[in-house]
């Protein structure tokens, strides 16, 4: 038997079915579905910070004297003469007497009598001096309103509701220096006593001057827009801990409708005797009418703060 030698076109049917297969097999590969995009990395942790509050809970709107070029605060007590040193530190002890009223600071009260008595004579120059330096700015009425209405600022100044606490302490410090004060070295100790009695205010202000600071810049960060925030690992946990258990299953989404079946109370089955017609059944043997109590229907509700009136979701409270 003769072996038949494929011709030409009998050894290109191989090459020509294998090109077709790697043909399909790319067209059905470039009409696959395309993989999903990863999903986008989570937004960053953003920590928002306490708004920041006012020192010594003070009030979000005052006004505090300002600095100078040269970090000098202008206060009631700036620039002033000896004898209105002494006059000022007078109303600064005055206003702690009446304020500093805790029985920790009762030696302020009591050195403050002393104070009156001891250093009468100064107290009474002063004054004195203090009139005569109001006279050459105004005359007769002018001039004691002047003067009042300056006091008047003293007084406030020294009253501030944020400083008391440090004002107090300061006023004790001034009742145990005092002991040793000579009076004829009374005038010169003003200064050193009325910079004391200041000192609390001073330091206040310039807590309140960071407060407004720090506010601006929260508020140039967090004030305004929106902000996304995702609760940290902690946060997360403190909240599940806090969670109460929740009920079997999925619960519905915000908005969702969702069908619930107001539970029926069970009703005894009432069984009434059909009257016997004539011609149907035997004598004697009467049959049972069953009669069912009827369901009430369906509600449809939202949850969880649409919920109709006397409907309870599982794990929802209105």
């Amino acid at each position: 038997m003769k072996h038949l030698k494929p011709n030409g076109l009998g050894r290109r049917l191989p090459l020509l079915a294998g090109a077709a297969v790697a043909l399909t097999m790319s067209v059905l590969s470039g009409c696959a579905p395309k993989p999903a995009p990863p999903p986008p990395p989570p937004p960053p942790v953003v920590v928002i910070p306490q708004m920041p509050t006012p020192p010594n809970g003070a009030p979000t709107d005052m006004t505090i004297p300002p600095v100078d070029a040269t970090g000098n605060r202008h206060t009631v007590n700036t620039g002033i003469s000896t004898p209105q040193a002494v006059w000022n530190l007078r109303s600064a002890y005055n206003v702690a007497a009446l304020n500093c009223i805790e029985p920790q600071y009762t030696p302020i009260l009591d050195g403050y009598k002393r104070f009156l008595k001891v250093y009468a004579k100064q107290l009474a120059a002063a004054n004195k001096a203090i009139d005569a330096s109001f006279g050459t700015q105004a005359s007769g009425r002018a001039a004691t309103v002047a003067r009042e209405t300056y006091q008047t600022q003293v007084y406030n100044f020294f009253s501030l509701p944020p400083v008391d606490s440090g004002f107090c302490q300061a006023a004790m410090d001034v009742t145990t220096e005092l002991q040793t004060v000579d009076p004829t070295q009374f005038e010169a100790y003003s200064f050193t006593g009325l910079a004391k009695m200041e000192a609390p205010f001073k330091s206040f202000f310039t807590a309140y001057e960071q407060y407004k600071a720090d506010l601006a810049a929260w508020q140039a960060r967090y004030g305004g827009g929106l902000i996304t925030v995702r609760p940290s690992v902690a946060q997360q946990v403190t909240a599940q801990q806090s969670r109460p258990p929740q009920p079997i299953g999925p619960l519905p989404s915000m908005g969702q409708e969702v069908t619930v079946r107001q539970m029926v109370q069970p009703q005894p089955v009432q069984l009434q005797p059909i009257q016997q017609q004539p011609g149907q059944s035997q004598p004697g043997q009467s049959q049972p009418t069953v009669q069912l109590p009827s369901v009430e229907p369906q509600v449809t509700a939202r949850q969880p703060n649409q919920v109709q009136p006397g409907v309870k979701l599982p794990g929802f409270s209105q």
